[in-house]
């Protein structure tokens, strides 16, 4: 059994190593979900291939300007089949 601890402004709980080991969740961006009357899920993120490079590609235009290449950028980002450009 665990309590709540204080961390700053904020409240914590100590997950033993064990637990932390046994579920995987070593060095991964976790997530909460709310279980009305049951508690607190913490879970890891799973994120989708892909997710997010739009916004990291515009990120990155904002931030390198004209040092980003747009056009291949986003011909990568639009181009949805590219399996059938290898060649094998």
């Amino acid at each position: 059994m665990t309590t709540l601890i204080q961390i700053g402004n904020s409240k914590g709980v100590r997950i033993p190593k064990a637990l932390i080991e046994q579920t995987n969740l070593a060095d991964v961006e976790l997530e909460f979900e709310v279980l009305p009357e049951k508690g607190l899920l913490l879970k890891p993120v799973v994120k989708q291939p892909r997710q997010d490079w739009e916004n990291q590609i515009c990120e990155a235009q904002a931030q390198y300007g004209e040092q980003a290449d747009e056009g291949l950028l986003l011909d990568v980002l639009n181009h949805n089949d590219d399996a059938n450009d290898w060649q094998w």
